[in-house]
């Protein structure tokens, strides 16, 4: 991962599992999470979608 002076990030993902890993390294990177959202974009399969805000 690069550095960045950004101070919101919104990640998108749609695989829970790698959501929750990627989270919980920026997480111990310093930045705090704020809203998350699960969406399903999909209703005719098992996805869920999360749309999520982390801030610094």
């Amino acid at each position: 991962m690069h550095a960045s002076t950004a101070d919101r990030l919104v990640y998108v993902s749609c695989d829970p599992a790698t959501w929750a890993r990627d989270v919980g390294d920026l997480l111990r990177r310093g930045w705090k999470l704020g809203e998350v959202t699960p969406h399903d974009f999909y209703p005719q399969t098992s996805h869920v979608e999360i749309v999520s805000v982390l801030n610094r």
